[in-house]
């Protein structure tokens, strides 16, 4: 059976409702929202950055640094995650499957500073110290979750973004004017496959790249990849992909957009492409159901609250009648 989830984000500051909104929209695999309108702490990278163990950072203009000691905005941030969580308290009773998100490591790596400026990633030690950190890391968010939801499977997502950005070599430096080199694939699989191997958990990584290294990801421990669908059409190589997905690497799928089009897509428009990527992939259509998770494009912070509920209801949608009748989607 297809599954439907969100990507992470969602609009407004009610973590209770956003909560209340996926469990009812999303029922069979809910995730922990985020609120990024909440402000600095509640982003991707404040979020994961300042859970990360023996490792603390401060908000900067430049961003969040890394400090030998934690700072108030950090501090803070721990306290709205730490709520965060709480709010899962109402589905303790949920035996299903739920997920949790995470910054990746190199996108962490590519957005953090360190204590004198620069990034990061232009440092070994530092970038080897912030994967060993999110690494120790993954495992106790995981288990926080876990002790709100006891009955609950949990599924980690990391966000990798950046991921392609560091393995071209495009990261700018800190005067802006030139690049950082770019890592090799072996040093950048290596560092996923730190944080992967560290949870008792599967492991689904999202990039929303146009060209996702879906190789990379599968070679790291990757469960499933999470692309934009709407953004790699044409773009993704059908042999490598095939190859992968044979290897037993799922599929997550952003099908429905982020933000309102004006003329809300029908359940037939949102699953054309994927019928058309799983034709070009060559499989049989009956495996499609089972290998294929349905997501929107992106993270939903910047849509309406009506196009969030209605993004969330149409994959919801989509995902059943993909499950029911998977030979009558348009190709």
């Amino acid at each position: 059976m297809t599954a439907a989830t969100g990507i992470g984000s969602l609009p407004g500051n009610d973590i209770d409702r956003a909560i209340a909104l996926v469990f009812d929209l999303l029922p069979e695999l809910p995730h922990l929202p985020e609120l990024p309108a909440r402000g600095a702490g509640s982003d991707m990278i404040g979020r994961t950055a300042a859970s990360l163990l023996d490792l603390h950072v401060d908000l900067q203009p430049a961003g969040w640094r890394l400090v030998p000691r934690p700072g108030l905005e950090e501090r803070n941030a721990a306290a709205v995650l730490e709520r965060d969580v709480d709010a899962l308290l109402p589905f303790a009773d949920y035996d299903g499957t739920v997920k949790v998100q995470l910054a990746g490591p190199w996108t962490l790596a590519a957005s953090l500073e360190l204590p004198r400026g620069g990034k990061v990633l232009a440092d070994r030690g530092a970038t080897r110290d912030v994967i060993d950190a999110l690494a120790e890391t993954a495992q106790t968010h995981l288990a926080e979750v876990g002790r709100r939801l006891p009955g609950a499977s949990l599924l980690l997502q990391l966000d990798e973004p950046s991921l392609p950005a560091v393995l071209a070599g495009v990261i700018p430096t800190e005067s802006g004017f030139g690049r950082l080199p770019a890592r090799d694939s072996p040093d950048l699989v290596a560092g996923l496959a730190t944080t992967i191997a560290a949870v008792d958990a599967p492991v689904v990584v999202h990039c929303c790249a146009e060209q996702p290294p879906i190789r990379l990801l599968h070679q790291a421990g990757a469960r499933a990849v999470s692309v934009d669908l709407t953004a790699t059409s044409g773009r993704l190589d059908p042999d490598e992909l095939g190859e992968c997905v044979e290897a037993g690497l799922g599929l997550w799928l952003g099908v429905v957009p982020a933000v309102g089009p004006g003329v809300p897509p029908t359940v037939r428009d949102v699953l054309a492409p994927v019928r058309r990527l799983w034709s070009a992939l060559g499989f049989p259509v009956d495996r499609l159901p089972e290998e294929v998770t349905l997501t929107p494009a992106c993270g939903l912070a910047g849509a309406s609250s009506g196009w969030t509920h209605t993004a969330l209801r149409l994959v919801s949608q989509a995902a059943r009648a993909l499950s029911e009748a998977p030979e009558t989607i348009p190709s």
